[in-house]
């Protein structure tokens, strides 16, 4: 199993738009709304033989109202 966090910039007034698709897609464990650089943070399991970076292209950079992302891979939780 591996775990991921994406950092997602949506456009602006789409916030809540790309929260419900990522919920109704339900392909991430966890989903905030965050201040900063980024609106949403979303947390993801993928198995090990999944490639990360397709998986955020095609399942969450497909996102219409997303205008940015940052994907920050784990090693280990403590």
């Amino acid at each position: 199993m591996q775990t991921f966090f994406v950092e997602i910039k949506c456009k602006l007034g789409k916030t809540y738009e790309v929260a419900s698709e990522l919920a109704d897609r339900e392909i991430a464990s966890e989903i905030y709304s965050t201040a900063g650089n980024y609106d949403i943070l979303a947390k993801f399991h993928v198995g090990t033989e999944v490639d990360i970076g397709h998986f955020v292209a095609q399942k969450v950079q497909s996102i219409p109202e997303i205008a940015d992302t940052h994907t920050i891979i784990t090693f280990k939780a403590f």
